[in-house]
């Protein structure tokens, strides 16, 4: 490393909510800097944290979804997820009830892959992939009255095509597919 010093952790001063709504909850926090510089409003988006699961049958295939995303207008491809809100359940159990409940698929092994965040400067949470492999169809899907999803299973070739020509929109989803990708090639 060049010596630097390294960035320390800025003083919580004040906190105070603008909002505080399912799925919309903002803070204006008041902070100090190391350097004593304060800051009087800077705001932060607080979710809880989300969870992915790259999933892959015994056959090799990933299990994909397609749904439309109002805030960019499009449907595109993206790993099975969703939000961990149910209290007592661990981010694994989030992660196979979301794979279960989109695509009715689940078993398997599952690894802890990737914990990303979205926005580390203006959001609080996390999201945390799982890679599940040798999953199967266990039953029926059981979508949320908002979700319309397709399901789709693709070859590690058309995985590879779908992040590589931009048809996956969700940069936390495609990250954990390229780390698949660089180390099937190691």
């Amino acid at each position: 490393m060049n010596g630097e010093h390294e960035p320390g952790a800025w003083e919580r001063l004040d906190t105070r909510y603008l909002y505080r709504y399912p799925w919309l909850t903002m803070r204006q926090d008041r902070v100090r800097l190391p350097n004593g510089r304060v800051i009087d409003d800077y705001y932060i988006w607080e979710y809880p944290p989300w969870t992915n699961v790259l999933a892959l049958t015994t056959e090799g295939q990933a299990v994909l979804i397609r749904q439309y995303r109002h805030g960019i207008g499009g449907v595109y491809w993206e790993l099975p997820a969703g939000v961990h809100d149910k209290p007592g359940e661990s981010l694994l159990e989030a992660a196979k009830r979301e794979l279960l409940e989109e695509t009715g698929f689940g078993g398997g092994t599952w690894t802890p892959w990737m914990e990303l965040s979205a926005n580390p400067a203006l959001q609080n949470n996390l999201t945390c992939t799982f890679l599940a492999e040798g999953v199967e169809p266990l039953g029926p899907r059981q979508l949320d009255a908002t979700e319309e999803i397709s399901v789709h299973l693709v070859s590690i070739g058309e995985l590879r095509t779908i992040v590589l020509q931009g048809e996956m929109r969700q940069s936390l989803h495609a990250a954990p597919i390229l780390k698949y990708l660089l180390m099937l090639n190691r």
